[in-house]
Parts: structure tokens; C-alpha cells; sequence
């Protein structure tokens, strides 16, 4: 007996990765260093599908047709490594280890160097599209070798999301780039559920919406080409949910405590590093943050007071409006995200990942699929070297023809005093990077008065250095 493929941990991603393989036509073994999960999967879910359970490593790798192709989902960090220092000495000559979990880039880049040191094969590929991806199609951001990854493209095509233009996978680069891609895929996707979440709370606590109207608004939103969306969708459906024990919503019982696993935290210090502006994602990352500290919030309510009220006006044409601020402010995300990538791209990845098709493998499967994915593929197929997505023909109209409903919105909140930090940081990217000139002059002046770092003038040619005699 040899299985065309090898699957490690069996939680819910690895399940229904199992499954889609299975599926897909690639005979499979599995392992889980719990053998009871594996006796559990296999009673359960694997009856009468082509899958073999391996008992231990050494019975999991002889099970498997050379070159083995051996993918991990276990908990990102020390557990990865575990799971290949196990691997290595049962591994021949050309065997791959593929690590689908959401592991640090920087992780995938030693990774790669080590493995492939040793004539073995190592992929970091990113898996998004939770459990229900997993099963029917995510979407895969697969990084390392080109080699490893033609290796593979016969059953990651299969495995993955289809749309309209093939399936929701390419190859994105060498090295750790598959797992970068995720990571900035991750954090578009925190700045897109904090922009959503702005949208909910103005609705609600501005207009006075309560769930079922809710539903029916993101229901109407999710209908039209900007914002058809699965993170729309689902929030949509979320208001349709009533609390079994209260009969209230349940959306209303859930504790404002909001959880991360890291991956916006990591986007936010790779674009620090590089140096690229990604406001909408900090500020979405810094909300969940603030959120977490539920108890310090509540005893502050108590003692600091601000403006309250209702929204007085047209409530319908409000609504248009935060439907506009909330597509503008989605717009500023992704481009940051984009600009992040673009940047990486060059200077750590040789040039090789391709905007447009990040764009394209992020159609379907994945937890940011959305009908204008398929706008920003054409955006940058067209114009390759687009310095940013806020400067493509279609998306230049549309925040100019929508800007003063996104202003008005943000002056609401303000006047509320309804907190809107991504969108507000949204706007914040579009005015600075629309402006001539910035105020950094005179932050340059004060740079060089204390501590004489030098500044240019804007009457010399760029990187001509001057230091002026304040005293």
C-alpha cells in the first residue's frame, strides 16, 4: 500500500483537509500524535473513504508513495519543529514536508534553508477559509522552491477554492512568501472585520437599528457588486440568531472582548519594518486590544463622560452613507495590504509575488473573498507597477465621488461620540496620501534643532543633506 499523501493533525482544519484530498482523488494517510483522535476520525468521518490511519510516525512515512508529500497542521511555532525533527530521520532524499499552518514567515524562511540544506523538500502554504474551506475549497498561498510547488500543483489545484478564472491557488514565491501573504491577508482581514464593526455599531447605536433591521441592511448591502462579500454575508446572518437561553439576539449576549492569534500583530511589525503605512489594520489590531480590557473600560464609564444621543436626521440617507464610509474605508485596506506585499515583494522576495493574482486566489475560499477582489486583479494585470490601489482608475472615482458621505459619517460619530478608529485611520491614509505636503517639515526642523539629523530642502535635489545653526 502507498498513499499519494500524508496529512499530520487531525483538529477541525486537518480533518476536512484530510477529507478534501480524500475527495479529490489523492489516496490518503493520516496521523495525530493523540491515537484517539485518530481512532475517533476514522469510525466517524473517514468510513468508507480511501484513508489509512498510521498508529505511529515510522508506520505514516512507509505508508506513503515517494517523493512523500507530508503535510503538518499543528499549532504554529515549537510544535512545527517537533513535528520535523521527528520526521527528518525517517525522511529519503526528495521527501517534502508542506506546513499549512499560520506560522511566522520568518519561521518558513529557516525552515526552507534547513530543509532543503538536507536534499529534502519544505512548502509554507497558507490555508484560509476556516473549517468549511478546509472541506470544499480554501483558498492556498503556497511559498518555497518553484520546484516543491510543481511537485504539489496537481493536488493543490484540486484541493483549493474554484472561481470563475481557475482555481485559488498559485505559486507566490520563495521562501517564507506563501506564509507572508497569509499574515497580510490576516490583517486585511482584521482591518475588514473592525470596518464592519464600526458599520454595526453606528447603525445601532446611532440610527437606534436593532437585528432584524440589521440583518435586512447587510442583507441589501451584501446584494450590491462593492460589498458582496463572506464577511458581509455572514454578519448578515449573525442578526438572524437568537440567544436560546434569554430569547434575545445573540449577538447582544456575547462579551465585547474581542480575541487574536497574532497574525495582525505580526503584519503591524513587518510593515514598521519595511516602513510602509498601514493604518487601517493598526487601528483594527489596537480595537481588539482596547476591547480586551473590558473591566478597566466599564469602571471608565463610570467616571468620564462624552456626547450621547441619536442620530436626528434622514436615517435612510445616513444608512447610504455608512454603506459609502464602509466601501471607501474597505477600499484604503486592502490597498494598504497590497502596498505591504508590493513592498516585501521587492525587497525580500525578488520581485516574485504577483499582486493580481494574490487578488485572484483571494476570490473564493478564503475569510476576505468579496466580488471586488475581481476589480483589484484587473487594477494591477493592468498596470503591474501600480505604486497604490487608491490610484487605479475605478477606485480613484469611487472615494472621490463618495468622500463627503464618508466625512459626514465620521463627523456623526465624533459628535456622538461613537468611536470609529478604522475608519477614521481609513480617511486619515486617503488625506495624507493625497496631499502634496505634510506637516513632517517641521518635524524634520525639530529633528535637526535637538538632535542634528539633518534635513533636505525642498529647493535642492532629493538626498542632499543640510543641518542648520538654530542656536
Amino acid at each position: 500500500m502507498t498513499q499519494s499523501f500524508g496529512l499530520i493533525g487531525l483538529a477541525v482544519m486537518g480533518e476536512n483537509l484530510a477529507l478534501n484530498v480524500e475527495r479529490n482523488g489523492f489516496p490518503i494517510t493520516v496521523y495525530n500524535r493523540t491515537e484517539a483522535v485518530t481512532q475517533k476520525f476514522m469510525a466517524d468521518r473517514a468510513v468508507g473513504k480511501n484513508v489509512h490511519a498510521a498508529l505511529s510516525l515510522p508506520e505514516f512515512v512507509e505508508s506513503l508513495e515517494r517523493p512523500r508529500k507530508i503535510m503538518i497542521m499543528v499549532k504554529a511555532g515549537a510544535p512545527v519543529d517537533a513535528v520535523i525533527d521527528q520526521l527528518k530521520p525517517l525522511l529519503q532524499e526528495g521527501d517534502m514536508i508542506i506546513d499549512g499552518g499560520n506560522s511566522l514567515y520568518t519561521d518558513t524562511e529557516r525552515r526552507v534553508k534547513d530543509m532543503e540544506a538536507l536534499n529534502f523538500r519544505f512548502v509554507g502554504m497558507g490555508v484560509s477559509g476556516g473549517e468549511e474551506g478546509a472541506l470544499n475549497g480554501p483558498s492556498l498561498m503556497p511559498g518555497g522552491t518553484e520546484a516543491a510547488y510543481k511537485e504539489i500543483e496537481p493536488i493543490v489545484t484540486k484541493i483549493a477554492a474554484q472561481v470563475d478564472d481557475g482555481p485559488c491557488v498559485t505559486y507566490i514565491g520563495p521562501g517564507g512568501a506563501g506564509h507572508y501573504v497569509k499574515m497580510v491577508h490576516n490583517g486585511i482581514e482584521y482591518g475588514d472585520m473592525q470596518l464592519i464593526a464600526e458599520a454595526y455599531d453606528l447603525l445601532k447605536n446611532a440610527v437606534g437599528l436593532n437585528a432584524a433591521q440589521l440583518h435586512e441592511v447587510f442583507s441589501e448591502w451584501n446584494s450590491t457588486p462593492e460589498l458582496d462579500s463572506f464577511l458581509i454575508e455572514i454578519t448578515s446572518n449573525i442578526f438572524t440568531k437568537m440567544d436560546d437561553e434569554t430569547g434575545l439576539p445573540l449577538v447582544d449576549v456575547i462579551l465585547d472582548a474581542a480575541g487574536q492569534k497574532g497574525t495582525g500583530r505580526w503584519t503591524v511589525e513587518t510593515a514598521l519594518e519595511l516602513g510602509v503605512a498601514i493604518p487601517t489594520i493598526i487601528a483594527a489590531v489596537n480595537a481588539r486590544i482596547m476591547s480586551s480590557i473590558k473591566e478597566e473600560r466599564v469602571a471608565a464609564s463610570q467616571m468620564l463622560t462624552g456626547p450621547s444621543g441619536k442620530y436626528d436626521g434622514d436615517t435612510k440617507a445616513f444608512i447610504g452613507k455608512v454603506r459609502d464610509a464602509l466601501y471607501c474605508s474597505k477600499i484604503c485596506s486592502y490597498a494598504q495590504g497590497m502596498a505591504l506585499i508590493s513592498k516585501a515583494s521587492k525587497e525580500m522576495y525578488n520581485s516574485q509575488v504577483d499582486l493580481g493574482e494574490c487578488a485572484r486566489i483571494w476570490k473564493g475560499g478564503c475569510i476576505i473573498r468579496a466580488a471586488f477582489l475581481g476589480r483589484i486583479k484587473h487594477a494591477f494585470d493592468e498596470n503591474p507597477t501600480l505604486p497604490n490601489l487608491l490610484l487605479a482608475p475605478e477606485f480613484k472615482q469611487t472615494i472621490l465621488d463618495r468622500q463627503q458621505a464618508w466625512r459626514e459619517v465620521l463627523m456623526t460619530a465624533a459628535q456622538l461620540g461613537i468611536p470609529v478608529p478604522a475608519f477614521s485611520a481609513s480617511l486619515d491614509y486617503f488625506d495624507s496620501y493625497r496631499r502634496a505636503n505634510l506637516p513632517q517639515n517641521l518635524t524634520q526642523a525639530q529633528r535637526d534643532y535637538f538632535g542634528a539629523h539633518t534635513y533636505e530642502r525642498t529647493d535642492k535635489p532629493r538626498g542632499e543633506a543640510f543641518h542648520a545653526a538654530w542656536f
